[in-house]
């Protein structure tokens, strides 16, 4: 896996710093991610939970909690909440009910947060992260839903903060690791990977920019050997993977030098200033918080049936790590290019649906990571909005396995002239263009011999041992033929010739 470059000296003094101390120490981190999703109404009534209206717009008597409304549960957050917990292995609670948290917060209409306490929905269960050659699974404690605050702006108003409650109320899942992650690198990965999961399962967007998943980050240090926890801080509201990364280097670094100064460590909930690579103290809290928890009168409680439960199971779809087998073992796949394909659900649908009319794999993949992400890329745009179906990728697949193009031609021309228009059909294409390979070995001899008699010299040379020059000779026959010859018999009677 590869890392951003460091961007400037400081951070390259603190990463430094960091691993020459690590020798000593042992780095403690869980990770909380909060993962927004894309239920179209709130947790708690019928508001959208759309991102990006304008503020306040999106909001209702319900979500600012006026005396005398009551809640109504939202059945796709559990049957979302599930479906993280089976792909995660977790154990399914099936008799829960939601809890208020009791706190004050500007943005918290109703004083408390409904949340789940006793009963978290998923208990238990797994997260598989690979860094370099080493995998392990992160233990997870629980995966449990609550709804979101509101959002405090301080940059509206120099005089005021200014409050948006479109998101109260929407649907959140809390996913809390056990400590088992050793490395700002394992918490890349975890997060990279819970990021594919819910995008996988189409349950949340994971855009972390716009705040639909976020981080806190637990960390803590002890010498190595040692069993019991050191003194945690809480790096709050991490909003992306870099930056997940990039704050736990600096706060490990910071927790080094306290303890190496001989300075005790305060339990802290600490921020991340992007800018300038530092985290920064929010407030110190030696106890945990009292949240005066009880169960919400509002809310009944509600029974997961075993119904429900294989209902869910049943649709849930292939997961990552099952394909990324299959595609290996099955179809010959490259390690590597198993993990691609596999990085994206809408990869691996058009990867799907292309194999259902070719059984060249790794063709399909080649023009995937090829031609169609280069395209994708140049415009922004998600394969989702790519203009080819998978039946037109294929059909250029066929053209070249048959012979009838090289690979160069129809990546280039025969693609560029099928996104201009793709109701055409590729082997037509390659007709009107004049573009189909010429395979008649008469023809290509021309090509050939008019090659070797104008390059006297390099013929010397090749036969004096300079074999490499075999490239020179048949990049000469490409542009003679315009691309039309069949490389494989111009390398053939090339070799003839010259030999």
């Amino acid at each position: 896996m590869k890392f951003p470059p460091l961007e400037n000296s400081h951070q390259l003094l603190c990463t430094f710093a960091t691993v020459i101390k690590n020798d000593k120490y042992e780095v403690v981190i869980g990770l909380e991610v909060h993962a927004q999703l894309l239920t179209k109404s709130k947790l708690f009534c019928g508001d959208s939970a759309a991102f990006g209206a304008a503020p306040n717009t999106h909001i209702s008597p319900i979500t600012l909690a006026h005396p005398g409304t009551l809640p109504k549960m939202n059945k796709q957050a559990i049957e979302y909440a599930v479906k993280l917990g089976l792909a995660l292995h977790c154990e399914i609670e099936q008799q829960n009910y939601f809890a208020r948290k009791n706190y004050f917060y500007p943005d918290l209409p109703k004083g408390y947060q409904v949340s789940q306490h006793t009963t978290p929905i998923c208990k238990n269960g797994t997260v598989r992260i690979k860094t370099g050659d080493t995998e392990r699974h992160i233990r997870l404690n629980r995966i449990h839903m609550e709804e979101d605050a509101g959002k405090s702006l301080h940059d509206v108003d120099e005089n005021y903060t200014a409050i948006d409650l479109n998101r109260a109320g929407v649907p959140l899942l809390e996913i809390v690791s056990e400590p088992d992650l050793r490395s700002s690198e394992e918490a890349f990965a975890y997060v990279t990977e819970l990021r594919r999961l819910v995008r996988w399962l189409n349950i949340c967007d994971g855009n972390m920019e716009e705040g639909s998943m976020r981080c806190d980050a637990n960390i803590s240090i002890r010498l190595k050997g040692e069993t019991k926890l050191g003194t945690r801080v809480e790096v709050k509201n991490l909003n992306s993977i870099r930056n997940v990364k990039r704050a736990i280097d600096v706060e490990v670094n910071r927790l080094i030098d306290i303890v190496e100064s001989g300075e005790k460590v305060i339990q802290q909930t600490r921020s991340y200033d992007a800018d300038n690579n530092t985290t920064f103290s929010l407030r110190s809290k030696e106890e945990a918080d009292d949240y005066r928890y009880f169960a919400d009168p509002d809310l009944t409680p509600f029974n997961i049936t075993h119904e429900f439960l294989q209902q869910v199971k049943d649709a849930l779809p292939a997961l990552p790590e099952e394909l990324e087998k299959k595609y290996i073992s099955v179809f010959n796949l490259p390690v590597y290019d198993a993990q691609v394909i596999c990085g994206d659900k809408l990869l691996v649908d058009f990867f799907e649906a292309t194999i259902q009319h070719t059984n060249h794999y790794k063709a399909v993949v080649n023009w995937l990571m090829g031609p169609v992400k280069s395209y994708c890329n140049d415009r922004g745009i998600d394969l989702s909005d790519f203009p080819l179906t998978p039946e037109k990728i294929s059909a250029l697949i066929k053209l070249v396995d048959e012979g009838k193009v090289n690979f160069s031609i129809a990546s280039s021309k025969i693609f560029n002239a099928l996104l201009v228009d793709p109701r055409k059909e590729p082997l037509h294409l390659a007709t009107t263009l004049n573009l189909l390979q010429e395979s008649d070995t008469g023809s290509v001899a021309v090509w050939v011999d008019e090659v070797i008699a104008k390059m006297p010299e390099k013929v010397k040379e090749y036969k004096s041992g300079k074999k490499g020059l075999i490239g020179l000779f048949v990049g000469e026959v490409k542009k003679l033929s315009k691309g039309k010859a069949d490389m494989n018999l111009v390398n053939k009677l090339l070799a003839e010739k010259l030999n």
